[in-house]
């Protein structure tokens, strides 16, 4: 079972994002792989700790995590943070952390390195999901069109940094002589540039292929997710680390029945005389029909409750309820035999209202709905 994210950097849910990212920084310095080399238990621990600031470092992820857990993030289908983040992934998005605590620059292994990874970019797509597949969980297949390195792309040395992938400047203030390191302008901090490509290849040595990627999406997401396919956006030039693919929930609104969190809600209507007689029903659920039997006399506005009929959680704490609503039909027509049966017990003692204390009225319902 994972650890709580909080928990691994050492700070409360409440902690700021300044709190955040100094706790993340002290820890990534402790278990950092330069200073612990060959320590198997430390590189976890440095992973641990990266995969923790990816999430609480960003606002709409720390909400997903704060609602939803690690679920939000780790489905079957291996969504989520860090925990699918080598240690260039680390290094190219969070070295500007370390600062100088290693001699400054570095962005990968070996500590004062400037060569660095660049990564590609993110490719974003929505898949539409009906309100089974959303139950149940479910595998799509998506054509994602995505950039990858042309074959027979070939580099050289960065002219420019000599493959060191930065340049340093020297500039003489009233303190002294400051030198500074930045990123090579030419090869992005790569230490590579392109020697031949072919002609259908871009300015990168990229080209625009098709590739059918398999999602696998966990039974309760809600509209509006966003799940990360590591990996699977663009590639980046030369020995670069590939995008993510980030995959957008849309839920299709179901004929039948209204999705709240992981409740469902079914009206059902019945006429005066099965409401009299009492009868038996065909209820839609997300996995089939389901049958219920109505009690004689049932009251319009009476709310059934089928546990475990609703949709799973997402921290898999179980599954909702199906709340099935009763609305008598009340007939507009009659015809004249009819009429008169109502007519002639207009005012019989049976058909006059009789609320017992546990039938609540509409504003009770109401207020237990929002309570």
């Amino acid at each position: 079972m994972k650890k709580d994210y909080y928990e691994i950097l050492g700070v409360s849910k409440g902690a700021t994002e300044a709190e955040i990212k100094k706790a993340y920084r002290k820890k990534a310095i402790e278990f950092h792989p330069d200073k612990n080399p060959g320590d198997k238990e430390a590189e976890e621990k440095f992973k641990e700790a990266a995969e923790a600031y990816e999430i609480l470092s960003d606002a709409d992820k720390r909400a997903r995590y704060d609602q939803y857990g690690h679920a939000a993030f780790d489905g079957a289908g291996g969504f989520g943070g860090g925990g699918h983040m080598n240690m260039d992934d680390i290094f190219s998005q969070f070295g500007d952390i370390f600062g100088s605590a290693f001699g400054g620059g570095f962005s990968g292994f070996g500590g004062g390195g400037g060569q660095r990874r660049a990564k590609g970019s993110n490719l974003r797509i929505k898949v539409k999901l009906t309100l089974e597949e959303i139950a149940n969980g479910v595998e799509k297949k998506v054509k994602v069109k995505r950039k990858v390195q042309a074959p027979g792309v070939t580099y050289k040395t960065c002219g420019t940094c000599n493959g060191t992938g930065q340049v340093v400047r020297v500039t003489n203030t009233i303190l002294g002589r400051m030198q500074t390191a930045s990123p090579c302008p030419t090869c992005g901090g790569m230490g590579q540039s392109i020697d031949s490509k072919p002609n259908n290849a871009d300015a990168q040595g990229m080209i625009l292929e098709d590739e059918t990627v398999s999602i696998k999406i966990p039974a309760g997401v809600v509209d509006g997710m966003q799940l990360k396919v590591s990996g699977k956006g663009n590639d980046a030039p030369g020995n670069g680390i590939s995008g993510d693919l980030i995959v957008a929930i849309e839920e299709i609104e179901h004929e039948f029945l209204k999705r709240e969190g992981e409740n469902l809600h079914y009206d059902l209507y019945i006429s005066y005389p099965e409401a009299v007689l009492g009868v038996s029903k065909d209820i839609e659920a997300v996995n089939g029909k389901v049958r219920i039997k109505l009690e004689e006399g049932i009251q319009s506005g009476k709310i059934l409750r089928l546990k475990g009929k609703g949709i799973p959680s997402l921290n898999s704490y179980g599954n909702g309820d199906l709340l099935v609503h009763v609305n008598v039909w009340t007939p507009k027509n009659l015809s004249k035999e009819q009429k008169k049966f109502f007519e002639e017990n207009l005012d019989h003692p049976n058909f006059a209202p009789k609320p017992e204390k546990s039938d609540k009225s509409f504003f009770e319902k109401v207020k237990d709905m929002f309570s």
